[in-house]
């Protein structure tokens, strides 16, 4: 008003007092302060009025939990001759009002913040919306997923089998081999392969070989409470982004089917690397606060000693596994990974076969069984295919297994057998199994296959023969005569003149040797 008396133009003086032009038109004028805005009262009769208080409340405060949905069928089957679908909205906004002035209150959430170099986060996730499969079986595995919580770097591999602590050391130490650098602290959930879960000291619950293997990279292992899996949300929520982006590239290459695991493994890695790309600045400033890597890595499997039985197999873990023969009553060394088997006899490296897994401890064995390591003892003994326990096993495909149940309905079984153990033999030693099949095939709808054809088209080396029996000739006793004390050398001679000579050099009562015939 001042400014107003001084002459000053509305737009100025009301520029000057700091309040809209509106606000001066209407001081010019005279006109008082608007009032404050009364609540507005309901236009209608309350629908909830005879239902609110004395029926649903009571069920709010007993459980709060109970949503308007719930309330509203229970007030159908209270009231059945009243419509009460038209108060669906209404007792919504009820509820949802009571609930937030009376109801529980909600967990707080607060904002973390991690210097670089701080701490990493680990876990195993499951692929659940797509169906990965190996030579079209389904391949169950976990995918091992680290992260760095500062820069935000990822890694991830393949985990066959389930969350053991040999699936979380290999990935553990190959995560921090890409990363170049360990973090000062490493987080995980309730993992059995890391902590025993337990109520009591946190110390004691971390099992010894964890301890082990942090201790080893100098890191501080950590964990989220019991139940709680958002404490560990830097490598949880990820999970989505990286399965959504596994998902994708599965329909750009069109199909779910590989034929080696690697291969899905190097799919897997496309993936991550496309995640890190705009994390790369980040990760190379984090880069620089990781400590170094040891010198060597920590032992990523287990050591058991098992004994080859005379089957040429060994039981690991409820699966029997076929060894090459020559190991049979041998104690052998195994070191078991999550996906593989490494066995040694004392030091020297024998063989290394997939690891498979059964069905649990209480169900039947499984079987792993290398038809090379066997071959040769199965063409020994042929008509051991027909009641052997892992026949299904010994065959490399269903289009083999298919042929051999042809073969059994033809039927002499002896020849049948025969003829196929030696179409396996031809198929690992000679020619390859899909040759070998495709001959079997044609050679059976001609109506000409035999056991001959076969080893005349691939030219099949025979059978190693066994040694033929050593004829020995029987020697005379008498020749052992020229032993005795006084007996002349030249009486080492055998037959009856020898014996009679000898005799009468020496003669005796009773001569410790007769001549005896050679037969």
């Amino acid at each position: 008003m001042s400014k107003r008396r001084a002459g000053s133009r509305q737009e100025v003086a009301a520029a000057a007092a700091g309040i809209s032009v509106s606000s001066a038109h209407r001081i010019d004028s005279g006109r008082l302060q608007p009032q404050a805005a009364k609540p507005r009262s309901r236009r209608r009769p309350d629908p909830l009025a005879e239902v609110w208080e004395p029926l649903l409340l009571p069920l709010l405060e007993r459980h709060p939990a109970l949503t308007p949905t719930t309330l509203l069928e229970h007030l159908q089957e209270q009231k059945p001759d009243q419509d009460l679908s038209s108060v669906k909205r209404t007792l919504q906004r009820r509820v949802q009002q009571w609930k937030a002035l009376h109801g529980p209150t909600p967990e707080v959430m607060f904002p973390l913040a991690y210097q670089p170099g701080e701490i990493g986060f680990c876990d195993f996730t499951k692929v659940k919306r797509v169906v990965i499969t190996l030579r079209g079986e389904p391949f169950p595995h976990l995918l091992f997923h680290y992260r760095l919580a500062w820069s935000g770097w990822a890694y991830g591999q393949v985990i066959h089998g389930g969350e053991s602590f040999v699936a979380l050391s290999e990935g553990l130490q190959n995560a921090l081999a890409a990363c170049g650098g360990v973090p000062r602290e490493l987080r995980t959930d309730r993992l059995s392969a890391a902590s025993r879960n337990r109520d009591g000291s946190y110390a004691l619950d971390i099992t010894p070989r964890y301890q082990a293997l942090c201790a080893h990279y100098g890191l501080s292992p950590s964990r989220n409470n019991r139940g709680v899996a958002h404490e560990n949300g830097i490598v949880e929520a990820p999970h989505g982004h990286v399965k959504r982006r596994l998902e994708q590239k599965l329909l750009l290459r069109g199909s779910c089917n590989f034929d080696e695991p690697a291969e899905y493994g190097e799919l897997l890695a496309e993936v991550f690397s496309a995640l890190n790309a705009p994390r790369q600045r980040r990760y190379e400033q984090e880069l620089e606060h990781l400590g170094a890597l040891p010198a060597f890595r920590f032992a990523d499997y287990e050591l058991l000693n098992v004994r080859v039985r005379s089957t040429s197999t060994i039981e690991v873990r409820q699966v029997i596994y076929s060894v090459p023969p020559t190991l049979i009553g041998r104690q052998v060394t195994v070191r078991l990974h999550h996906d593989r088997l490494i066995v040694y006899l004392g030091s020297d490296w024998v063989c290394q076969l997939p690891r498979a897994y059964g069905t649990g401890s209480h169900g039947p064995r499984a079987w792993c069984i290398d038809l090379e390591h066997l071959i040769d003892g199965l063409r020994a003994k042929p008509r051991a295919l027909l009641h052997c326990r892992y026949q299904r096993h010994l065959f490399p495909d269903q289009h083999w297994w298919n042929f051999w149940q042809r073969l059994l309905a033809s039927g002499d079984r002896d020849a049948a057998a025969r003829l196929m153990v030696e179409a396996l033999y031809v198929a690992v030693r000679v020619a390859s199994f899909a040759l070998v099949l495709a001959f079997l095939q044609q050679a059976q709808q001609r109506q000409i296959l035999s056991l001959s054809l076969l080893q005349q088209r691939f030219r099949v080396p025979p059978r190693p023969s066994a040694l033929p029996d050593p004829v020995i000739p029987q020697h005379l006793l008498a020749s052992y005569d020229h032993l005795l004390p006084g007996a002349p050398l030249s009486s080492c001679g055998s037959g009856a003149a020898a014996a009679a000579q000898t005799a009468q050099a020496r003669p005796l009562p009773q001569p410790l040797a007769a001549a005896r015939s050679a037969g």
